[in-house]
């Protein structure tokens, strides 16, 4: 209800969970999944054969995939929850009626949407009251999301998934609720797509086995495809495990955090996807192949950006290299919660509806917006003449860059930790998890640091306060820099002797994260 334009139950996520009584990490897939008519052309017009400009896609029918967070809550709760969804959907229906005070993220986030807001009917009425963004101190109720919610409470999810919610989700996406005279103009053709109603019916939830590597004696797991976060962190975790960061100078670490990153990029972009078969994804995680990789890594220079993917063949005897391209990664936005209790499980979830805002839909008489995740896609093959294993395709989920995280020591809980940014969710996890254990920084310091996203792109996206730091001698190595105001907003929990929790969250980005504990 509070933070409707980065997460909902128009959206999914990835759900990973410690379980204090087994020891035993698991994993939910309730990534959005394409309908079973979308095929490998659909981000395509048909009519000049190019691509659709990313505005044009998202702001559509087309971008909506079925949702899976609100089947995500309801496998939770049946496997590892004491308490029904019905119950757990009581407070959010509350303070759905009753409304919140709006902030001034709120109002930001609604007038830099306000163009694509003002094109459908329901969207305009909820979140542009008066033709304006609603003031900061107002009070903004949404009865018909409580309204939504208690139905699922009485009902169950299948109110959802093929009932009566599940029919005007549908027919909002087949028939976008466009305004018959908007507020403010869209320069692109509002387009519908084609989820039906067998589409929600046949979602399911996924249980994946999570990806698992060692990082100086630290157990990393992690969520796999389609979700390329598990895999990639942990690739570059193995790169940089060649390398003793804590010994080396700031600007050494550094260098090796940034061209480890690249490579583990490359390699994520070439092979990662939802049908990557999972003996090439642990592949990518074996010491061997990140020794090849290192080796690519020149202590004074840094590569000339693209790299080249690597080989994962099991021969790890040269620093072979692929054939292949980089792949595109628009902003996106996205909700990361760490949570620990007092019997020591721990949740890591990240959920999201991906743009901010997602794709301007605000299903009728529902109260939530439909997600954009099916521009997560790449629209056209990004890899030449090698296959793109993240094109659409019927029933497939789109390639993610949610990585929930959680770090075991000799078998306990050691950190969790997760954020929101898109693509540059990878890099944040993996600066944090440098920081904490190679850099030598508490756990707060590791959060605060500034950051530096290293994507196998021509310049590093740094923001201002790592370009001015670390960044001319960085330069002086060929690295250059893009500044972006602020990359990330984790949310991390340390796990502490004698059952002691640090929890901590963003000191200023996105206004100050929220973190305590509960005695």
């Amino acid at each position: 209800m509070t933070e409707p334009f980065s997460a909902g139950i128009g959206g999914g996520g990835f759900f990973v969970y410690y379980d204090a009584r087994s020891g035993k990490v698991s994993t939910l897939d309730g990534r959005e999944t394409a309908p079973g008519s979308m095929t490998s052309t659909a981000f395509v017009n048909p009519a000049t054969g190019l691509p659709y400009a990313f505005q044009e896609a998202r702001v559509s029918g087309i971008s909506a995939g079925v949702p899976g967070t609100l089947a995500t809550w309801d496998t939770a709760l049946h496997r590892w929850g004491k308490r029904s969804l019905a119950t757990n959907l009581r407070p959010a229906a509350d303070v759905a009626r009753r409304g919140f005070t709006v902030d001034q993220t709120f109002a930001t986030q609604v007038s830099d949407n306000a163009a694509a807001f003002s094109q459908f009917t329901p969207t305009a009425a909820l979140f542009l009251p008066g033709g304006q963004p609603p003031a900061v101190g107002s009070t903004l109720r949404n009865p018909d999301l409580a309204a939504t919610y208690d139905l699922v409470a009485r009902r169950g999810i299948d109110a959802f998934y093929g009932g009566e919610v599940g029919r005007d989700i549908v027919q909002a996406v087949q028939h976008p609720p466009v305004a018959s005279a908007p507020a403010l103009p869209w320069q692109y053709e509002i387009r519908p797509g084609g989820m039906t109603l067998a589409d929600l019916r046949a979602y399911e939830v996924r249980r994946p086995a999570p990806t698992h590597m060692v990082y100086r004696g630290y157990d990393v797991y992690g969520m796999a495809t389609p979700s390329s976060g598990g895999s990639t962190v942990g690739e570059a975790l193995n790169i940089l495990e060649r390398s003793d960061l804590g010994a080396l100078d700031r600007t050494q670490a550094l260098h090796r955090y940034l061209e480890a990153s690249a490579l583990a990029f490359a390699d994520r972009n070439r092979y990662v996807g939802d049908y990557t078969p999972r003996p090439l994804l642990d592949a990518l995680l074996t010491n061997g192949f990140a020794a090849e990789r290192a080796c690519q890594i020149d202590p004074l220079h840094a590569a000339a950006k693209p790299v080249l993917p690597g080989v994962p063949d099991g021969r790890y005897d040269v620093c072979a290299t692929a054939t292949g391209g980089a792949s595109t990664d628009f902003g996106k936005s996205t909700t990361n919660l760490t949570v620990a209790d007092k019997w020591g499980n721990v949740v890591e979830y990240t959920l999201t509806i991906e743009q901010i805002g997602g794709n301007g839909i605000v299903v009728p008489g529902r109260g939530f917006l439909l997600n954009n995740e099916l521009t997560d896609f790449n629209f056209t093959n990004t890899q030449g003449t090698a296959d793109d294993p993240n094109l659409p395709g019927p029933g497939k989920r789109p390639r993610s860059s949610m990585a929930p995280t959680i770090v075991l020591q000799d078998g306990r809980p050691f950190l969790a930790l997760g954020s929101p940014g898109g693509s540059t969710i990878i890099t944040t996890v993996l600066q944090i998890l440098v920081n904490r254990i190679d850099l030598g920084m508490t756990l707060p310091e590791a959060l605060a640091a500034p950051r530096a996203t290293q994507r196998n792109t021509a310049a590093v996206v740094a923001e201002p306060a790592f370009i001015a730091g670390p960044g001319p001698a960085l330069g002086a190595l060929g690295h250059t820099f893009t500044p972006m105001a602020e990359i990330g907003a984790a949310t991390a929990i340390e796990f502490l002797p004698r059952g002691k929790l640090l929890a901590c969250a963003e000191p200023i980005r996105r206004g100050t994260g929220s973190a305590g504990t509960v005695r």
